[in-house]
């Protein structure tokens, strides 16, 4: 049960992030020509959240899968909310982002290949 309700945090931190991105931080957002940056990092934190809550539900024997999802929201999105927010974010970090997308694809790998769900 803790992990769906991880996965229920995470996708209300999606949306309370994506309605903070979309108001409050707009201006800023466009002023550095980041709100796409942003759109994109709660896009795909937002589908990920969701595929996590349905993996806790059902997926007792893909826990990987679940956790590698996990690590690509916070490493992929995270990055990218980081990026968009500093103005001048450290070189290193860009880095990150694409390690964040493999954990997505080893994620969704892993339940292609997985015995059942």
């Amino acid at each position: 049960m803790t992990n769906v309700r991880i996965a229920a945090a995470l996708c209300f931190l999606a949306v309370a992030l994506g309605a903070f991105g979309a108001h409050s931080l707009r201006s800023t957002l466009e002023a550095h020509s980041m709100l796409d940056v942003w759109n994109k990092a709660v896009l795909y934190h937002f589908i990920h959240a969701i595929a996590l809550f349905v993996l806790a539900l059902y997926g007792t024997a893909n826990r990987g899968a679940w956790w590698l999802l996990f690590a690509g929201i916070f490493l992929f999105s995270g990055s990218l909310y980081v990026m968009a927010l500093i103005r001048q974010p450290p070189d290193w970090l860009g880095g990150v982002t694409p390690l964040g997308g493999l954990c997505f694809l080893a994620g969704w790998a892993w339940l292609i290949i997985a015995p059942r769900l």
